[in-house]
């Protein structure tokens, strides 16, 4: 997450971000699972959860335990024999310090819940810390924050099997021979307390949300009147009526240089569970950029399970990361729907998690999925291009122009040094990462003029 961090230039970006309430395996989250018949598995694996019903909303956390034949403490492979879990659709793997980072590979095959059939080996981005709060905050400080892969959505799934093997290690990283003089291991050390994390993204707000009269934005009953969903919703209150489901969209632009506002799905149209997050907001004074993410979660999801796709994400930043609410401002799919994302109000500047040092006076937007190899759809980046030009208008900025932030410390610029950035930039315009994919990084341009044209520059 800090200095070492200048090596990992492949990095590739992914959620991340939200303070948890307690550690993985606390309420919410059950920290055994019912065994595979077509593999054993060690008795103390096993016990009372074989008889525990699916609890939707929740997170299954196992150790991860060394593999083969070496079963040493830090062996350089490890992981969770093919077994059976109670129902899923989201996976990652966290350990003990986010200072750590895990220089390996990680894979993981599940077994699909509706047909029985395992996939192939999938792998999961290892290099996320670079989504992270900013250096020295009190999110990053907190001491519950851990070090974790980018997450990985499969689908419902019943069935799951990790392994984690350690990259070979250059002469200068090497372990130093033991108290015997043996040779030391020509691997890197693997994280401490690693635990593969099965999240559950539990029910979302019912379907019979429906347009209010007139014409208005969807609405639910605000069944949930806790005061983390009254404030939530609240911070919407000059745009949407309580409990609204949607901010709609405006047709024109409401002043010079602002472009009209998109439709947004908020966070009670998603489903979010606002009992998981920290109560309170953080701001910063304004929103001068706005950083460019792919969620790095895969691109097998129909539109339609978007929402438990940020649901997902957003459990796993906050139970599993240990970060105080969803790292990002905004999310997008690959259908050009826009979501709310950290709590605080869409239209005002909320502090995120997303782009590590440059989160002062800035927004982050996940496009959901990988776009590495992958093109993003149309419809995402005129996604990009709409918000953008809506919520940096409000705050004075052309999408086609630069701006300066200062750098709060990474592994391209110092903290402290004011850095010249384009006002709609890619994540990996502020840390050195491969994030937001180099299909989706090469549309930046095409999201920048078409802003400016929504702003009418």
């Amino acid at each position: 997450m800090r200095g070492f961090l200048a090596s990992s230039i492949g990095v590739t970006c992914a959620a991340a971000l939200a303070l948890p309430l307690t550690l993985p395996a606390s309420a919410g989250t059950t920290s055994a699972a019912r065994p595979s018949a077509s593999r054993a598995v060690p008795p103390a694996a096993q016990g009372a959860a074989l008889s525990e019903a699916h609890v939707p909303g929740s997170t299954q956390s196992l150790p991860l335990a060394p593999l083969g034949p070496d079963r040493a403490p830090g062996a350089a492979e490890q992981g969770v024999p093919r077994r059976d879990v109670q129902r899923f659709s989201l996976v990652g793997v966290v350990w003990d310090d986010p200072a750590t980072e895990l220089h390996g590979q990680v894979q993981v095959r599940t077994r699909a819940a509706a047909t029985g059939a395992w996939s192939a080996w999938q792998e999961l981005e290892t290099h996320n810390a670079d989504h992270a709060a900013d250096p020295d905050t009190p999110e990053s400080t907190s001491g519950r924050v851990r070090g974790a892969t980018a997450p990985l959505w499969v689908g419902e799934s019943d069935g799951v099997e990790v392994r984690v093997r350690a990259q070979s290690a250059p002469d200068s990283a090497r372990t130093a021979p033991d108290t015997h003089g043996t040779a030391g291991h020509t691997d890197f050390a693997l994280p401490a307390g690693m635990r593969l994390e099965l999240v559950d993204p539990g029910e979302g707000t019912p379907s019979a949300a429906a347009p209010a009269p007139g014409g208005g934005p969807r609405t639910t009953a605000l069944t949930d009147r806790s005061a983390e969903a009254v404030t939530a919703s609240a911070a919407n209150a000059h745009l949407a009526p309580l409990g609204a489901a949607e901010i709609p969209a405006e047709r024109q632009r409401a002043k010079p240089y602002v472009g009209p506002r998109p439709s947004i799905t908020t966070r009670r149209g998603w489903g979010a569970d606002e009992k998981l997050r920290e109560k309170k907001f953080v701001y910063t004074k304004k929103v001068k950029a706005a950083f460019v993410h792919h969620s790095a979660t895969g691109n097998n999801y129909d539109c339609s399970q978007a929402p438990s796709v940020i649901r997902s994400i957003y459990r796993y930043h906050v139970k599993s990361m240990g970060w105080r609410d969803i790292g990002y401002n905004f999310l997008v799919d690959k259908c050009g729907k826009i979501y709310e994302g950290r709590a605080g109000g869409v239209s005002k500047a909320v502090l995120g998690a997303h782009t590590y040092g440059f989160n002062s006076n800035s927004m982050g937007i996940a496009v959901l999925g990988t776009y590495s190899s992958k093109k993003p759809s149309s419809a995402a980046v005129k996604a990009i291009a709409r918000l953008t030009a809506w919520k940096l208008g409000l705050y004075g900025m052309n999408p086609r122009g630069k701006t300066y932030l200062k750098s709060g410390g990474g592994n391209l610029y110092p903290k402290g040094r004011n850095v010249r950035l384009n006002v709609i930039s890619g994540h990996r315009d502020g840390f050195a990462t491969s994030c937001p994919g180099k299909k989706l990084y090469g549309k930046l341009g095409t999201a920048r003029s078409t802003a400016a044209k929504y702003q009418g520059r």
